[in-house]
């Protein structure tokens, strides 16, 4: 009798266990967003250097909403050196005005950013000016936070 008390009690702990352990697992919540629409600029920063600046919008079309979202821009083509009269990026971090950071993102929602500095051009004479905007020009979405 004694041993089917307890085999009763360990089982009712098991269920109550199991049942804790499945309520207290939490769905993972995800987060999509997508950059509906970018474009990019060149401004003359001084006599003798270009850059690429970039503006757009993004949208969040995921079911939850997001927080801190960072939004950069990425110059595949570009070269890591300076060479004179060719585009190229800075190998070190982005500086603040290279990000956007849009502070909240409700789903379905629609935000403008724009950060400036994608890429780099760097001139001989006054008169030399770059040919065009550099291939590979992309907006990245660098990180973002899911609102609890």
């Amino acid at each position: 009798m004694r041993t089917r008390v307890r085999y009763a009690g360990l089982l009712v702990l098991s269920v109550l266990l199991g049942l804790c352990l499945l309520g207290c697992a939490r769905e993972e919540k995800q987060a999509s967003l997508e950059i509906v629409d970018s474009e990019f600029s060149i401004r003359k920063d001084s006599d003798l250097s270009y850059v690429i600046d970039a503006t757009g919008t993004i949208a969040n079309t995921g079911d939850v909403d997001v927080k801190n979202v960072k939004v950069t821009g990425r110059c595949e083509s570009c070269g890591d050196q300076i060479i004179n009269a060719t585009w190229f990026v800075s190998d070190v971090d982005k500086m603040p005005n290279q990000i956007d950071v849009i502070n909240y993102l409700a789903a379905g929602a629609q935000e403008q950013f724009e950060f400036e500095e994608v890429a780099f051009y760097s001139a001989q004479t006054g008169s030399e000016v770059p040919e065009g905007l550099p291939d590979g020009l992309k907006v990245v979405i660098q990180s973002h936070e899911i609102v609890e």
